[in-house]
C-alpha cells in the first residue's frame, strides 16, 4: 500500500469529511470549490478507488453511493506501519520520527501508549 495520488487524496478527503455515504456529484461540488474539474474525472477517480478497495459503493437509482472502507485515521496508521515495515532499520526510523515530534505530540503519544498498555480503548 502506498499513499494516494494528488486527485485521489482530494477525493478521499471529501469522502472522509462527509463521514457518511456520498455521490460523485457531491464530491464534485466540493472539489469545484478549489479547482476546475469534470464530472467524469471525479467519477473515474472514485471508480478507481473502489477497484483498489478504498471505497465501497452501492447502486442507488441511476448513481452509486460511495463510502470509505477505512477511516482517515486507519489509513494513516497503515501508512505509518508500512513505512516501518519497509525500513531497513525500524529503530532508526522511530528515533527520527520521535526527534521531529513537538512537545504536544510527544505528550499525546505518551498518553496513547499509557492507555494502550493498560488495555483501554484508544479511539
Amino acid at each position: 500500500m502506498r499513499g494516494f495520488g494528488e486527485l485521489e487524496s482530494a477525493v478521499m478527503e471529501c469522502v472522509w469529511r462527509v463521514a457518511e455515504v456520498t455521490t460523485v456529484r457531491q464530491v464534485l461540488e466540493q472539489l469545484r470549490q478549489q479547482r476546475d474539474i469534470a464530472y467524469t474525472t471525479v467519477m473515474t477517480t472514485m471508480d478507481n478507488l473502489h477497484r483498489k478497495g478504498w471505497l465501497d459503493r452501492e447502486k442507488r437509482g441511476k448513481a452509486f453511493a460511495y463510502w470509505a472502507t477505512l477511516s482517515r485515521e486507519d489509513y494513516s496508521a497503515r501508512l505509518m506501519h508500512e513505512a516501518l515495515e519497509d525500513a531497513e532499520n525500524p529503530d532508526v526510523v522511530l528515533s527520527r520520527f520521535l526527534e521531529r515530534m513537538s512537545g504536544e505530540e510527544s505528550a499525546r503519544l505518551q498518553h496513547v501508549v499509557r492507555r494502550w498498555s493498560s488495555g483501554q480503548e484508544t479511539s
